[in-house]
């Protein structure tokens, strides 16, 4: 029994596995049911495409036939053609070979044309050169036009034939060679420069009489303007020395003041100086002067030129500063009776100017600042 049971056991198994088998098979005949339903209708397909297929050979067949007679009416006419093409070939050999013919001629020609234009060119530049010089030579000599007729006629001097025109010109080239030769010692354009030179002379002498003109006119003009200042020198010099004494009698009283020329000067161009006299004592210089009376001397020389020639305002700054009251007094009395017509602007820290202005302005620095009150 246990043996059986090992049997029965063991063939179990091998029915397993057959059992798998089985089931293994089953589904690969399963899949070959399967690719064969496709392999039949694939083989349905195939059936159709090959009577398609034999269809189209039969009418390709045809269109074969077709094709073959018309490659043999081609192949005749291709034959045709190369025959034509062969002689067409030797009649271009021909063409070409006549064009290098005709190209080889017309380059000839062309040299030959190139060479008888050159010829004309030289000949017509020879022309118009011969021309030029018989032109040169008919204006260069005179007496060419007049006996020009007269050229190549018989028992003339101008009879020509029979003339070695080699030996002239050789004649010609020697006696230009000599010509040259000459030049190099002799200026031919001399005459030329000459004339230049002629024409520069006139041109020059006419500016110099214009310069003398010009010249005397100015020394006239230096000599009526020398006259004019001396004039105007002299009257201001009369005019400012006699207000300048009396202005420097008034601010100094007993005392006088003049101008006057240097010793050993003759024209009052030469400078004037200052003469002062207290009381009747001339001073022989302002050195001899205090600082006071040398202030006094100046403001009296400047108001007198400008008593002279007026001006409609002045401005004096502390002009009085190295003066006493007395003579502040009196720059204020004479600017208020002598300059009437003029308006002073006077800077002065003196009493005697408060007292003959018309209007005084005082200024004063308070509190930081300045200020401006009018009294």
């Amino acid at each position: 029994m246990s043996k059986l049971r090992s049997d029965v056991t063991k063939k179990n198994l091998q029915v397993k596995d057959k059992q798998r088998e089985f089931q293994t098979m089953q589904i690969e005949a399963e899949r070959f049911s399967g690719d064969l339903t496709s392999a039949k209708e694939l083989f349905t397909e195939n059936e159709t495409s090959i009577a398609e297929l034999q269809a189209s050979l039969s009418e390709i067949g045809k269109e074969h036939d077709e094709i073959k007679a018309r490659e043999q009416v081609a192949v005749a006419s291709l034959a045709e053609e190369k025959s034509k093409l062969i002689g067409l070939d030797e009649e271009l050999s021909s063409m070409e070979s006549a064009l290098t013919t005709k190209t080889k001629f017309s380059a000839e020609n062309k040299l030959r044309i190139q060479k008888v234009r050159h010829l004309v060119e030289k000949l017509e530049a020879e022309v118009n050169a011969v021309t030029h010089a018989i032109k040169k030579l008919e204006n260069d000599n005179e007496w060419v036009e007049q006996e020009k007729e007269l050229f190549g006629k018989p028992n003339t001097p101008y009879n020509f034939h029979g003339v070695d025109i080699a030996a002239y010109r050789d004649e010609h080239n020697r006696l230009v060679h000599r010509m040259q030769g000459i030049k190099k010692t002799v200026n031919t354009k001399v005459m030329n420069m000459i004339e230049n030179v002629e024409k520069k002379e006139a041109s020059l002498k006419t500016m110099i009489r214009t310069i003398e003109k010009d010249k005397k006119k100015i020394e006239e003009t230096i000599v009526s303007l020398d006259d004019y200042k001396r004039k105007a020198l002299v009257e201001t010099w009369e005019n400012v020395t006699k207000d300048f004494g009396n202005i420097f009698s008034d601010l100094l009283p007993g005392s006088t003041a003049k101008l006057v020329m240097p010793e050993g000067a003759t024209d009052i161009t030469e400078g004037l100086e200052v003469k002062v006299a207290l009381g009747n004592v001339w001073k022989e210089s302002l050195a001899e002067l205090s600082g006071g009376q040398r202030s006094l001397v100046a403001l009296s020389l400047i108001l007198a030129l400008l008593q002279f020639k007026p001006a409609p305002m002045y401005i004096l700054d502390e002009v009085d500063a190295a003066l006493d009251l007395s003579h502040t007094q009196n720059i204020g009395q004479l600017i208020k009776t002598r300059f009437k017509g003029a308006q002073f602007i006077v800077v002065s820290l003196k009493e005697g100017m408060f007292t003959n202005a018309n209007r005084v302005f005082r200024t004063r620095f308070q509190e930081g600042t300045s200020t401006v009150s009018v009294m």
